[in-house]
């Protein structure tokens, strides 16, 4: 079986390396010049449980964890709405993006740097076309190429993008910060997250309520002048981070959960396939999951899955994956909404329930996110007894 995969982000570095740890011929294509870029990406219980699966989770675990810090959300002041139950960060992982993309590349066998032009079904599988004029064959072609999917559009009943009203700046400290405590802090509109990494950097994030395409020729002078005046160690953090790495990007999500993830022997897997706001930090996790199920499906555990097989995995992946992203990505967006509450009533409404919910419930939602696990490969799930062949009488 081969496997052509469009796009050599997260997604679809982990894609193929699942397809090619079970033995598949797995070819990524990425445009020439695209260099991995991001700021820090929090891996959870499920995320690295996924990683384990396509044999990296160690090497990720080896970038160490984040120190024991109480966690929880504050208000700008620094005083605590509510704290995190410990066990729902004990599994975490916060890494830069570039070294996770790093520990992904070397688990892939071929990464070919040409521009897809066009991705078409066939009679017994999917083609990809690059701009150079070379056209490859394949049995399955999956699509990683991103929230802005071209494959999606072409080939898919494309939902279209929306804006979610707010916009995040994100950064990594260029040298080890001492923090005492981890989390968000929520004022009116606005937010700012901590997360100290495994090397004593810290990742950080802010959001704020604005319109769509805003920029600043200089967004360290406009995240400082937002933020800095909020509780510590905030200003230390962005006086710690090189101006020029700080990424600014409008939040955007799929307008609304696409109809499938499959069309013939074309599957999608992350941002393109449910591209969701980043409230529960889960768009990489869950960009990770879909790979190791679709694998796990559709290869049914070999590399020699005949046609049917491969049809009724990528069946059961369009199922399976749906069920499972559609009400993360609803909740992220319905958690965004309550953390941008600008309005002054509004927010103080939210914090007070905040601070009333009962830690259990916290908890509650953080596991049923959390305690996901890898899909045993069809042939190796037993069968319904009406599917089994007869056994001898027992008479």
């Amino acid at each position: 079986m081969r496997v052509g995969v469009v796009g050599a982000g997260i997604g679809g570095l982990a894609v193929a390396a699942a397809f090619a740890r079970g033995g598949t011929e797995v070819v990524v294509f990425e445009r020439p010049g695209v260099a991995p870029v991001g700021a820090g990406i929090s891996l959870f219980g499920n995320g690295l449980r996924a990683l384990d699966a396509i044999g990296v989770g160690e090497a990720v675990r080896a970038l160490g964890g984040p120190p024991e810090l109480p966690a929880g959300i504050r208000t700008p002041g620094g005083r605590w709405l509510t704290r995190t139950p410990p066990s729902t960060t004990a599994d975490l992982r916060v890494v830069h993006r570039s070294d996770l993309h790093a520990i992904l590349m070397a688990a892939v066998p071929t990464v070919q740097h040409d521009t897809v032009v066009e991705v078409s079904t066939t009679a017994d599988g999917a083609a990809v076309v690059l701009e150079s004029g070379l056209r490859h064959d394949f049995d399955i072609v999956v699509g990683a190429d991103g929230i802005g999917s071209r494959i999606r559009s072409t080939l898919f009943e494309d939902p279209g993008i929306r804006y979610a009203g707010y916009t995040a700046w994100r950064g990594v400290t260029t040298e080890p910060v001492s923090v005492t405590d981890a989390g968000e802090s929520w004022g009116r509109g606005e937010r700012f997250g901590i997360a100290p990494m495994g090397d004593g950097r810290v990742y950080w994030f802010a959001v704020a309520n604005a319109p769509a395409g805003g920029s600043n020729s200089e967004e360290s002078d406009e995240v400082t002048r937002r933020f800095a005046p909020w509780h510590a160690p905030i200003a230390d953090l962005l006086r710690a981070t090189d101006p020029r790495s700080i990424l600014r990007n409008d939040i955007l999500e799929l307008a609304r959960p696409s109809a499938t993830l499959v069309t013939g022997r074309v599957a999608l897997i992350g941002d393109a396939a449910h591209a969701m706001t980043p409230n529960l930090g889960q768009g990489g996790n869950q960009a990770l999951e879909d790979a190791v199920t679709l694998a796990a499906l559709v290869a049914d555990g070999n590399a020699t899955a005949t046609g049917s097989a491969i049809a009724a995995g990528l069946s059961h992946y369009d199922s399976v994956r749906r069920a499972r992203t559609e009400p993360i990505a609803r909740r992220s967006r319905q958690l965004g909404r309550i953390a941008q509450t600008d309005g002054r009533v509004a927010a103080g409404l939210r914090n007070a329930v905040i601070r009333m919910t009962p830690a259990r419930t916290v908890l509650r939602a953080a596991e049923k996110l959390q305690t996901w696990r890898p899909p045993e490969p069809l042939r190796d799930r037993p069968r319904p007894a009406a599917a089994r062949e007869p056994g001898p009488d027992k008479d």
